[in-house]
């Protein structure tokens, strides 16, 4: 087991290798912490017995819309004439294997378990590396709360050793690392875009079976709507779509199983001896160039297999492993066996294979299932774009946003409004634009073999770090997989030219924005990185016992504000930045001052025996509180004032009364037992007379809360590219950040503090 400790903390023992993370240039990276304890660290949710099976169900219905449906158009997309026996025996052997090899080897026995706390997605991966490794600068204001796993050199193998410390010393690998996980996560996101256009205009299309005489205007138009109510659903969060998603893919997935059975028996059971990989080979020889290129149209099979992993935040692994091993990984081989089975006896059945071998008497509700499942499929997708977008919030390479819990059984469903807005405004214009599936098959297909292939490099990786796996093993596993990425991306590519070249530009343009806010980011940190006080470097007394600036400040003394302040402290540790420039501004401070720290956990709701905690600061009346919250917990409103009074004024008391006990002597007789129990009392209320006194005057006198407001700007000289890319950053922090406004405090009693800092220095 790892050697754990949280932040920078390294264990006593540890080498000078394994020690707190450097410093760069003198700018400190490391956080003190305030009060972390093990219930404020993400953990992943752990299920069995009933609710598992449930999990599982509601994945089917989500995690495999898309890859479910892919038996509609992999024959039709492979083939575009009539194909010999041979080469639908290879075919199906490349179908059979891909799904085999790439999906349940790699994905489901492999790379589930590179989560993240049960995170997933490429961006999982590379935080999970963050952990185990020094790769990755994080925010100062959560440092604190990141359990570092990363292992002793006493504890790894000398290669592993070798390939930890290359990665952590290399700037150059950790700007790929990046790059990796962002593009990643950005492929996903416009396949996410991509996915609802083909599937629906896919499900629209098929009307056309019965209704040839559908217009292109008519097939767009329902497109458009139908497309606007699934993302108009999405609020209801995945617990409840699920119960209207799970069964049509479930009916249709055992449509396919049954179908499969029925077209094995009938037709040609002998295309089952397409499990033999000698017709993979046979397949590439016999067809050489055009059989490499038609793997474009067979990765179609697994389109869908990133949602896998990046849904596994919204799911856990056991439930996506079961559902897909006991129901869906049988029903899609059967589906593909199958169809091959009636198309070695109708050839010409390879344009539309799955409604020209439907069993008789079942057209019509084949046609049914398959255009809802087809709409459904896409839920996929959107799910991985809010799980993957909470992640790069939570790493500080997105803003932060509004994000809302969906569940309080499943703390990984998400739902992200602004999200949801973009992705359907996206969708409509790739339909417009698009018209047709055909179109769209072009661009389909190539952000799903890139991200397989980052996925690969990327848990090849953890497999280094993480798990200690021997490294030959590794860089065997890695070039068998990576060969088996590489031809089909190969393959892909191919397709740029005719459209792959929209998902693939926009990939690129959605990590551009990621890393440029992740750069604004740093430079933000740095900025205020320069200033992290205690407060004994900005307050002191006088001789006469009276609080006064310390020299570094002017020295001048401070008046007292009638009034209880609450300043808002984002670190939870230090002095808060509102009241360092509270105090420099006003040279005065509140009666009694309260340092009020938000901590958010990753569960609904906190007991409130655990949600608070109080220390004393070493200024006089002045306390630290620290709230702890689940995201169901309201805790912010008009009765915050009151909350907080009640709360110190307790803690007072209880502070008084352990204090009085831990002075007393030990007892002698029940004579004395009694005597002491009045002295005690006598004792408790003179200690805690004053300072109570105080805390009611205040508080019945004015209650005030005071916010930071911090202005950034550009440093003058600061080079031209430079510039535009912190300018950028600030034009999208300004749009994105939560306004002063939204705090459900009186806006009568809001005090903002504003403050600049300067971007463009070099700190970083």
């Amino acid at each position: 087991m790892p050697r754990a400790h949280v932040s920078g903390q390294s264990p006593a023992h540890a080498s000078c290798e394994d020690d707190h993370f450097t410093h760069r240039k003198g700018v400190d990276t490391t956080v003190e912490a305030t009060d972390v304890q093990e219930r404020d660290i993400k953990h992943e949710q752990v299920f069995k017995g009933w609710r598992l099976l449930w999990l599982a169900y509601q994945s089917v219905g989500v995690v495999y819309g898309d890859i479910g449906t892919s038996p509609l158009y992999v024959y039709s997309s492979t083939f575009a004439s009539p194909p010999s026996h041979d080469d639908l025996l290879g075919a199906l052997s490349l179908i059979l294997w891909s799904l085999t090899l790439i999906v349940t080897v790699k994905y489901l026995l492999i790379v589930l378990r590179a989560d993240d706390t049960g995170e997933g997605g490429t961006f999982a991966c590379y935080s999970l590396l963050s952990r185990y490794s020094r790769i990755l600068r994080r925010d100062p204001k959560t440092a604190t709360t990141v359990k570092m796993e990363r292992y002793l050199s006493s504890d790894m193998q000398r290669p592993n050793l070798l390939a930890r410390h290359f990665v952590e010393k290399s700037r150059v690998m950790h700007g790929i690392l990046k790059a990796l996980a962002v593009l990643g996560v950005s492929l996903v996101m416009a396949d996410g875009v991509l996915t609802p256009a083909q599937t629906v205009l896919g499900a629209i299309q098929g009307i056309e079976v019965v209704k040839s005489d559908l217009s292109t205007g008519a097939i767009i138009g329902a497109s458009c709507a139908i497309l606007v109510a699934l993302f108009a659903i999405q609020p209801f969060g995945i617990a409840k779509l699920s119960y209207f998603f799970a069964p049509i893919v479930s009916i249709w997935l055992a449509f396919n199983f049954c179908f499969g059975i029925y077209n094995l028996v009938k037709f040609d059971y002998s295309v089952l001896k397409a499990f033999s990989p000698y017709f993979v080979g046979h397949y590439f020889v016999k067809n050489k160039t055009e059989g490499w290129k038609s793997l474009s149209g067979i990765l179609l099979a697994f389109t869908g297999v990133e949602a896998l992993f990046a849904d596994l935040g919204a799911f856990n692994r056991r439930s996506i492993q079961l559902s897909w091993l006991c129901f869906v990984y049988p029903s899609l081989l059967l589906a593909y066996l199958g169809q091959a089975a009636y198309i070695s006896r109708f050839p010409t059945a390879v344009s539309n294979p799955f409604f020209k071998s439907v069993p008789p008497g079942m057209f019509y509700p084949s046609l049914i299932i398959s255009i809802l499942a087809a709409i459904v499929a896409s839920q996929a997708l959107i799910t991985s774009t809010f799980q993957l977008l909470s992640q790069l919030m939570n790493l500080s390479y997105f803003p932060q946003i509004k994000l809302i819990h969906t569940s309080k059984k499943f703390h990984g469903q998400v739902y992200i409004p602004m999200a949801n807005f973009l992705l359907m405004a996206g969708t409509l214009i790739v339909t417009g634009v698009y018209h047709n599936t055909t179109r769209l098959g072009h661009a389909y297909g190539a952000c799903v073999v890139c991200v397989t292939f980052i996925t690969t490099c990327l848990v090849s990786l953890v497999a280094l770090i993480v798990w200690r796996i021997h490294p030959l093993i590794v860089l065997a596993g890695f070039l068998f997989f990576g060969t088996l990425d590489g031809l089909f991306l190969s393959s892909a590519l191919t397709k740029v030219p005719d459209g792959a070249w929209f998902t693939i530009m926009l990939g690129i343009f959605l990590s551009l924005i990621f890393i440029l806010w992740r750069y604004g980011k740093e430079q933000q940190w740095a900025s205020e990185g320069e200033e992290l006080l205690q407060t004994r470097d900005i307050i002191m007394l006088d001789e006469k016992g009276e609080t006064k600036l310390t020299e570094t400040f002017g020295g001048a003394p401070l008046t007292k504000i009638k009034g209880l302040g609450i300043f808002f402290d984002k670190r939870g540790s230090g002095v808060p930045v509102a009241y360092e420039h509270f105090l420099r501004k006003f040279e005065a401070s509140p009666e009694v001052q309260v340092f009020l720290h938000m901590r958010a956990l990753t569960i609904p709701h906190v007991p409130l025996d655990e949600r608070y905690s109080i220390t004393r600061t070493s200024i006089k009346n002045c306390f630290r509180i620290i709230i702890r919250h689940g995201y169901a917990d309201h805790v912010i409103d008009s009765k915050l004032g009151i909350l907080v009074y009640n709360q110190i004024r307790s803690h007072i008391i209880q502070e008084a009364a352990i204090k009085i006990q831990l002075d007393l002597p030990p007892a002698q007789d029940e004579a004395w037992l009694s005597s002491s129990a009045e002295l005690n009392q006598a004792r408790a209320d003179e200690l805690i007379a004053t300072e109570l006194r105080a805390l009611d005057h205040a508080f019945e006198t004015q209650v005030v809360y005071i916010v930071g407001k911090e202005h950034l700007r550009v440093l003058d000289g600061t080079n031209l590219f430079k510039r535009a890319v912190l300018k950028f950053f600030l034009w999208l922090r300004e749009n994105t950040r939560t306004k002063v406004e939204s705090m459900k405090v009186p806006i009568d009693k809001l005090v903002e503090v504003g403050f600049i800092k300067e971007l463009g220095r070099k700190h970083i």
